[in-house]
């Protein structure tokens, strides 16, 4: 695959030595950071017509490099297909090229419909994905149909072929959605957690990044302040440093492959909206270096709870001051939890996720 054929590259724009854009690359390399910039919103019943990703790009490579030691490459951005499936097909392969460098694409722009692709990339390489999703709706539509942001999370989650270990929805709001979603996400015993259990802090949503291997972001989920921050734009959601603050928590996550950040305005006029997407990749970038530099070995402190009858075993990464659930010697095989859960365990409650467990 020709792989110019299909792309429009980034534009070379002037930058000082320490700010980011100095030190961009333009190709894919071994344990680096992909940026891919999309135009398709046909997934939305929008146009996939090209569009205009200067301003976020200028306010991005403006940012400071802080000598970041993994390579960020801007691969360009993405010519839209003939047709939406075919966006869905060049944007799989370019996704896997990724893959196979193990390097970590992060897909800027289009409706929130291609999140069936990166998980459908990533689960050519790997089986039993972790999928962690912030979106205000739960969207649960036909999977006969066409497919769109109203039924590709049905798609994903209802095909042979796509290995799904756990999903877990996060900053729903219940006034958008059906009740009947929410109770089929939880019957199923995945994850879900309203945005108002996000705001003011990220610990207790933190545990369902962590051994994420794909997260995305409908731009949706995050409240319009200047004009329309989303192509559906909502008056509550998460706000400019809550947000940027979970960017950073997604790039911390120990197992991340991909990431997706999808439904942004682009013809949005105002500075601002463009500026917070530049600050939220920054600090999806700021988070992925940071992990990367992390010591492999790690000490835990083990923990037991009595109640009643029952001994319960939680324990605490001394480095990251991160809380897992469980007695296995094995840390992967216990599940990562907060410690408001091990303080909730003290005062003689268990969550029901850990219950569950």
């Amino acid at each position: 695959m020709n792989i110019e054929d299909f792309l429009i590259p980034a534009p070379k724009l002037k930058t000082e030595k320490w700010q980011l854009g100095h030190f961009i690359k333009s190709e894919i390399l071994e344990n680096s950071i992909v940026l891919i910039f999309v135009s398709d919103f046909r997934g939305a019943n929008r146009s996939g017509e090209s569009q205009d990703f200067r301003k976020v790009r200028a306010e991005l490579y403006r940012l400071s490099h802080l000598q970041f030691e993994t390579d960020i490459c801007d691969l360009g951005d993405l010519i839209s297909g003939k047709t939406i499936e075919d966006t869905h097909f060049i944007l799989q392969e370019f996704l896997s090229l990724c893959h196979y460098k193990n390097a970590i694409p992060v897909i800027i722009g289009g409706s929130n419909d291609l999140a069936f692709s990166l998980f459908s990339a990533l689960n050519f390489h790997q089986k039993n994905i972790n999928y962690t999703q912030i979106n205000s709706k739960v969207e649960l539509g036909n999977a006969d149909e066409p497919l769109s942001e109203k039924n590709y999370l049905t798609k994903i989650l209802s095909s042979k072929n796509l290995s799904v270990k756990n999903y877990h929805h996060l900053g729903y709001q219940k006034h958008l959605n059906a009740q009947e979603s929410v109770n089929l996400i939880k019957e199923v015993e995945f994850d879900i957690l309203r945005l108002a259990e996000m705001m003011n802090e990220t610990d207790k949503a933190e545990p369902y990044f962590r051994r994420a291997n794909l997260v995305t972001l409908n731009c949706d989920a995050v409240e319009s302040f200047a004009e329309d921050f989303s192509i559906h734009p909502q008056v509550n959601g998460l706000n400019r440093r809550e947000i940027c603050a979970y960017m950073q928590e997604i790039g911390l996550g120990e197992n991340l492959k991909s990431v997706g950040i999808f439904n942004f305005n682009f013809e949005a006029e105002s500075r601002l909206n463009h500026q917070l997407l530049a600050h939220m990749i920054w600090y999806l970038i700021s988070g992925i270096d940071l992990e990367k530099s992390h010591p492999k070995e790690r000490f835990y402190e083990t923990f037991h709870v009595m109640i009643e009858e029952e001994n319960y075993t939680f324990r605490r990464d001394s480095f990251k001051n991160l809380w897992y659930f469980g007695a296995d010697e094995k840390i992967e095989n216990c599940l990562p939890c907060s410690a408001a859960d091990y303080q909730l365990a003290k005062e003689g409650k268990i969550a029901k996720r850990l219950l569950h467990f």
